[in-house]
């Protein structure tokens, strides 16, 4: 992360901010991210702020600030507070982890395509969904749990399957969860056409991606899991930018690279994990946040906090278009329509430029 980054000692990069000492630690600081993720902070905060106001009921957004500031009328607190807040909430820190997830395996394998999107994380998630919702039927926080040991089986298979030499290649890391992703829809597939017609529909809408009905009851988890992830990850973010200039480069700079590699695939596991058992399968908001961040910051390197604010802004204001349509669609439609509107996008930039 460049916009706050600790290192050993003093060091500028020409043009990218300057460094501030306290102490021993050396922290760098860059205006142009900085105020790129203060934007991005605004933007999420006050798409959340009318997707609260957004109803049967209509909240002008200054009465939304009011309750949340301790004032306004019990009716309007109440709409507020138990019914509305917890789903802006959960469409926040869902986009914050996705945002980062994605900037950590896109850094990591050094391809924009490298996003738990399209490696197969979230598509073992959903398989551990599926699984519990069309097989052993549980319920909201059993079928959470196992969206969660979906993506790590899948993740650790993937994992492992692409070690070879002492260590993982990015591409090769690419390549293989790319191969996971495919078999595993088909499982997925082959799940839904042999379930009943009532569970095959719940399954297809879990699959969509949604954030209808969130409440406390999935925010506050979500929140707990981001208070231990969020912090992992931006302790290695040092070392995953440094990890961009290749493994033997990083290796001579004093970079543990599999070991911190490692620990950012815990990390971006547990970031898609969550917010997947959360929100559903989202798809692209990994995908386009970091590559996003990228555009407007200038800058090379991860930026995790940056492709969080990113990916909370994405999510949030695709909720935000989904109510304000006027046909009712879950979030997962829009930002898939944008998302792949987007990848196209990007497969021909990159066509363009003869890059692969």
């Amino acid at each position: 992360m460049k916009a706050l980054g600790a290192s050993a000692g003093p060091r500028m990069d020409k043009g990218s901010g300057r460094v501030v000492r306290a102490g021993s630690v050396s922290v760098r600081f860059d205006p142009r991210i900085a105020a790129v993720s203060a934007a991005l902070l605004a933007v999420a905060c006050g798409a959340a702020v009318f997707v609260v106001g957004t109803g049967d009921f209509p909240i002008s957004p200054a009465e939304v600030v009011q309750v949340l500031v301790g004032q306004g009328d019990k009716a309007t607190e109440f709409i507020v507070t138990k019914l509305r807040l917890p789903r802006a909430v959960v469409g926040l820190l869902a986009g914050l982890a996705l945002g980062m997830s994605g900037a950590v395996f896109q850094s990591m394998s050094r391809n924009p395509l490298g996003s738990p999107d399209l490696i197969g994380f979230t598509t073992g998630s959903a398989t551990g969904a599926l699984l519990q919702i069309l097989v052993f039927g549980g319920g909201f926080v059993a079928i959470a749990a196992s969206s969660v040991l979906g993506a790590v089986v899948t993740a650790l298979a993937v994992y492992l399957i692409a070690y070879k030499g002492g260590g993982v290649h990015g591409m090769r890391l690419v390549l293989v969860g790319v191969g996971a992703a495919a078999m595993l829809e088909a499982f997925n597939s082959y799940l839904i056409t042999r379930a009943e017609l009532r569970d095959a529909y719940e399954a297809a809408f879990w699959l969509t991606g949604s954030l209808n009905g969130r409440g406390w009851d999935q925010a506050v988890p979500l929140a707990l899991a981001l208070l231990v992830l969020v912090p992992m990850a931006l302790l290695f973010a040092r070392q995953l930018g440094m990890g961009e200039l290749g493994d033997e480069a990083a290796q001579a700079l004093g970079v543990p690279v599999q070991r911190a590699r490692a620990m950012l695939v815990v990390a971006g596991v547990g970031l898609c994990a969550a917010a997947t058992a959360s929100v559903g399968p989202v798809p692209f908001v990994a995908l386009a946040a970091p590559q996003l961040v990228r555009r407007l910051t200038r800058r090379t390197g991860p930026h995790l906090l940056s492709a969080g604010l990113m990916g909370a802004a994405l999510l949030v204001c695709g909720d935000l278009v989904s109510l304000r349509l006027p046909v009712a669609l879950p979030v997962g439609v829009v930002t898939g329509v944008l998302g792949g509107l987007y990848l196209v996008w990007l497969l021909s930039t990159k066509g363009r430029r003869g890059m692969p």
